[in-house]
């Protein structure tokens, strides 16, 4: 039996990061059976609250030989609320 990843994901540390621009966090997604990276930033709210700031770009994106034709990612923002951990 084949497991059903339809609107799941997983995320991993980024132990490839160099730069603070660069995700900490890195992995995948899929939303109504598309594919997405998924991207995350550990982030200090102003108040001192821990967050993980999100970006979803599609899998297809990646492979545009020109970047004019990339969609923008979008941004997600959760609160330790939001968070399981």
């Amino acid at each position: 039996m084949e497991y059903d990843n339809t609107n799941r994901g997983v995320l991993f540390k980024n132990d490839l990061k160099e730069k603070e621009t660069q995700p900490d966090v890195k992995g995948t997604i899929n939303i109504d059976g598309v594919e997405y990276w998924l991207s995350g930033w550990s982030k200090v709210t102003k108040a001192g609250d821990k967050m993980l700031s999100l970006s979803v770009s599609p899998k297809e994106q990646q492979a545009a030989p020109a970047r004019a034709q990339a969609k923008p990612a979008q941004e997600v923002v959760l609160d330790d609320d939001d968070l399981p951990f």
